[in-house]
């Protein structure tokens, strides 16, 4: 039997998309927004920025956190803040990421507040502030406090 030996570019879209779904959304933007004009066609697609999540990992290994934060922020959310529907960001780093667009498309902004010790107690785990009155939001903002790792 013969190697073959088959580059990512060979791929057609189809099969590219299928394996690129399968990956998170802002790992797909991240490596390949503005390599070439083909994979920048693809990741603009509304399957990877209908929804982003710009959370801090757990595992730090593959990317500095605050390196990926200024790329998302400089370079990427400009280029697609007017295709993303949903957020989700983490307090610590909410405003820098909420001016990088305007977003007009905005339905939800989910915002998770990291804590070491319990500050305000809740008798739900989720919170709703339909009154938080901002251009930037059309719809719903929840509030999640995530003690020592726990929701």
């Amino acid at each position: 039997m013969e190697f073959s030996f088959v580059q990512l570019m060979d791929l057609p879209n189809e099969i590219l998309m299928i394996i690129l779904k399968k990956l998170d959304n802002v790992d797909v933007l991240y490596s390949l927004m503005d390599v070439n004009t083909r994979l920048n066609q693809i990741v603009h697609d509304s399957i990877f920025t209908n929804k982003i999540t710009l959370m801090k990992p757990i595992d730090q290994t593959l990317i500095q956190p605050d390196l990926l934060l200024d790329r998302f922020c400089s370079q990427i959310l400009p280029k697609i803040h007017h295709k993303i529907k949903w957020l989700k960001l983490e307090s610590a780093s909410m405003e820098h990421i909420l001016l990088a667009g305007d977003y007009p498309n905005l339905c939800q902004l989910d915002i998770f507040i990291m804590h070491k010790k319990p500050v305000i107690h809740f008798s739900g785990k989720k919170s709703n502030f339909h009154s938080f009155n901002h251009p930037i939001i059309k719809k719903d903002i929840n509030l999640y406090y995530i003690v020592n790792g726990i929701l």
